[in-house]
């Protein structure tokens, strides 16, 4: 399953931004260190389900597929909510070596800032609009990169000498150094290429601000990010333009303001049966008698989502699984004709996989018994007959063929 991190200084809105995502009982308070160990749940990418499309609804039962919702599907995917993140945890201040550490087993990352500016840089509750959160996004990456920097730091002399005398190539013993941080061996290599270091070939002139600018572009390649502009609801405009502006052009982290508050009220409104509404719906319908507080509030939360096209969790969560990461999702059968399994359950399973996964990934995803005995494969929708190399788009609707 697809592990994401969602991290940030303390106070920051991070447990109630794992809360809205999973519905998960965690602690949420306001004030710092909250979160000690961390909160580990499921929340769900949503999808549009293939049940719902015409030109394949002729193998499909009338009442759907009943794997989705409103022809909605929702595929899970792994939050670890870590302990918050405090000046110089690189040096183990704070909770900074657990904070560290927990993030080794993450694909990605979902920064969650308070762009209201109304905590400061160590999580203390502060007036609103008085600090600046572009500081935390700064201090964020700095730890990041002090924490790589250390690692490489610590024996470069050895893995210099290492790679003189027996002739290894850096890139392969900076990967085993860096193996348990998650670092792999081609993404080290992106690193040196994109790396401003003056003479790539020869490391032994590399020195300490080579070595971390080095190390900033390992924590680019392979710690992805998206940041969360939490308390949108309440933050000045100009803070979200601020985290927003230029970002793009500097080719930096995606900025994607959220309310989590905001969605956990949803959520939790959704689970009692007050309203209608599904995580990631730009709006909803009240569907039982509430009091005139209630209302209010529901109105107050729906102002936010028109203005921004939804409470933004739910998308952030979307564009870390298909736009950061660029998995896709493929939907395995046994009956090309009736999108069915063996028992006669329309479309019965999604994977995720990475794009670039092939039919005989597909295959070993469902069962490495089947990934073994792989022949060809089959588009559902066309019927054509696909190799085992055929690269799945997002949203195929695959039967595999194997020997038993």
């Amino acid at each position: 399953m697809i592990t994401i991190a969602i991290a940030g200084k303390p106070n920051s809105g991070k447990s109630t931004f794992f809360k809205a995502s999973t519905l998960a009982d965690v602690e949420i308070a306001s004030y710092p260190f909250t979160t000690i160990s961390p909160n580990i749940g499921i929340a769900y990418v949503r999808v549009k389900c293939p049940c719902k499309e015409k030109e394949i609804q002729q193998g499909i039962p009338p009442e759907g597929c009943g794997n989705c919702i409103d022809g909605l599907r929702f595929l899970p995917v792994e939050l670890i909510d870590v302990a918050g993140l405090v000046r110089g945890a690189h040096e183990g201040k704070g909770l900074g070596n657990e904070f560290l550490d927990e993030l080794r087993q993450a694909e990605a990352m979902i920064h969650v800032v308070d762009a209201s500016g109304g905590t400061d840089a160590d999580g203390n509750v502060v007036e609103i609009g008085t600090h600046d959160p572009l500081e935390d996004v700064s201090f964020f990456k700095k730890e990041l990169n002090m924490w790589v920097y250390g690692i490489i730091s610590r024996n470069w002399r050895k893995l210099e000498r290492k790679a003189e005398l027996e002739g290894t190539k850096i890139e392969r013993l900076l990967s085993e150094q860096l193996a348990g941080v998650g670092v792999t061996e081609e993404q080290i290599k992106a690193a040196v290429f994109e790396s401003d270091i003056s003479d790539k070939a020869n490391m032994k002139s590399w020195n300490d601000e080579d070595l971390k600018n080095l190390a900033l572009h390992i924590i680019k390649r392979s710690k992805r990010m998206v940041i969360a502009a939490n308390k949108a609801d309440i933050a000045p405009e100009a803070n979200i333009k601020k985290l927003s502006a230029g970002r793009e052009v500097k080719n930096e982290e995606l900025v994607i303001p959220c309310s989590a508050e905001a969605e956990l009220a949803l959520r939790t409104a959704a689970k009692n049966d007050f309203i209608k509404y599904l995580p990631g719906d730009t709006d909803f319908q009240i569907a039982r008698e509430v009091t005139e507080k209630q209302r209010e509030g529901l109105e107050r939360i729906r102002k936010l989502i028109r203005a921004y096209g939804g409470t933004g969790v739910q998308d952030i969560i979307n564009r870390v699984v298909f736009d950061l990461l660029d998995y896709v999702v493929a939907y395995p059968v046994e009956d090309e004709h009736k999108f069915s399994d063996s028992a006669g359950r329309t479309l019965p399973d999604a994977f995720l996989l990475k794009r670039g996964s092939t039919a005989r990934d597909l295959a070993f995803s469902v069962h490495s018994d089947i990934g073994k005995g792989f022949l060809y494969a089959v588009d559902a929708r066309t019927k054509l007959r696909l190799g085992e190399k055929y690269a799945l788009k997002n949203g195929d609707i695959i039967r595999v063929v194997y020997t038993r």
